[in-house]
């Protein structure tokens, strides 16, 4: 019998228990959490903070949320808020996510989680002290996709993990957001888009080590395009790539000694919208998985947490503490060769 994927286990976001989030930072993909949370979950966005009034009010207003604050400490000591998404830019993660905590208040904060792992580590021990949920908002390991992918990969379908690949490359630079170009605002391209691939690889692979990085800075010194080679625990290689200066297909494989799996379609292998596809050596499409929905993918890491604090856990499933550790220490890694550092690192 041929071989075939593994089934996703991921369930069904509606089924998860509601809860009542805060906003922190109003902006384009703290929009795209709000309507997934509005469509896609029973949770809702009952507040939203930011350090201007009027974007938060415009923020509420557009997503139909009922308070909405001029200020982040007001926000996180709203009594209604039962936790804060995180959404403010890279550099801002780790005091926000700390000033949330400090409040009593679980963090999904976004990817990625800070600007490095020592920054990390302090917003980890602050959740582990407070006995409080942290978690990284990386949508995409929350994804059914990602799970077809890890499930086939124990199972033992495609052999020994021998290689993995994959990139993300957008076109936003030197005309795209000031967020990228800023190194006080932890700009550049790995922070923002290779974070993707790094943390696939990882999610793969369980870890990377021997890390050897080259890449393109800009005239500011965040980088524009950066290559990354590195080794899995078990001598599984990974080839990943990133860039803001160009864009892709954006897909990724996953090559191992009995077959291959091949992410593509949707704008990206990260996306709710990509399909999985198990291929044999000789190039025969043996099975492939296509989602069934492709809308509204941050309803998953949504519903994750809201099963993580019904359980009392202080992790997620998909993003445990340990894979964040990992990926911030990759990135770092790769900043230190690249010679790329932010202000007061």
């Amino acid at each position: 019998m041929a071989p075939t994927l593994s089934a996703p286990q991921v369930p069904d976001p509606m089924q998860a228990p509601p809860v009542r989030w805060g906003v922190l930072g109003p902006g384009g993909i703290a929009s795209t959490f709000a309507g997934a949370v509005r469509a896609g979950t029973r949770s809702m966005v009952v507040a939203v903070g930011s350090r201007s009034a009027e974007r938060a009010a415009a923020f509420a207003g557009r997503h139909g949320v009922e308070r909405s604050y001029g200020s982040y400490e007001d926000l996180v000591a709203d009594e209604g808020v039962e936790a804060v998404y995180v959404a403010s830019p890279h550099s801002e993660h780790h005091a926000h996510a700390l000033l949330a905590l400090a409040a009593g208040k679980p963090v999904l904060v976004e990817k990625a989680f800070t600007r490095n792992l020592a920054e990390a580590e302090e917003v980890l021990a602050a959740a582990d002290a407070e006995g409080l949920l942290a978690a990284e908002a990386m949508w995409s390991r929350y994804l059914p996709s990602y799970d077809v992918v890890r499930r086939t990969v124990e199972d033992g379908t495609l052999g020994d993990v021998l290689l993995v690949e994959a990139e993300h490359a957008q076109l936003l630079w030197p005309d795209g957001p000031e967020r990228l170009s800023s190194p006080d605002l932890a700009g550049g391209a790995l922070l923002d888009l290779g974070v993707y691939p790094v943390a696939f690889a990882d999610h793969v692979l369980g870890g990377l080590d021997a890390v050897r990085a080259s890449g393109t800075l800009s005239d500011l010194g965040v980088d524009v395009t950066t290559t990354v080679t590195a080794r899995g625990p078990r001598g599984g290689i990974a080839h990943l790539w990133c860039s803001m200066g160009a864009a892709t297909a954006c897909p990724a494989t996953v090559v191992g000694t009995r077959a291959r799996l091949e992410l593509s379609g949707g704008g990206s292998f990260y996306g709710s919208g990509a399909s999985v596809h198990l291929v044999a050596p000789d190039g025969t499409v043996l099975d492939e998985w296509v989602p069934t929905v492709t809308e509204h993918g941050f309803r998953h890491q949504v519903a994750e947490v809201a099963r993580a604090l019904a359980e009392g856990r202080q992790e997620t499933w998909s993003v445990p503490w340990d894979a964040t550790r990992r990926v911030m220490a990759t990135m770092d890694e790769v900043r230190r060769q690249l010679g790329v550092t932010y202000p007061g690192e």
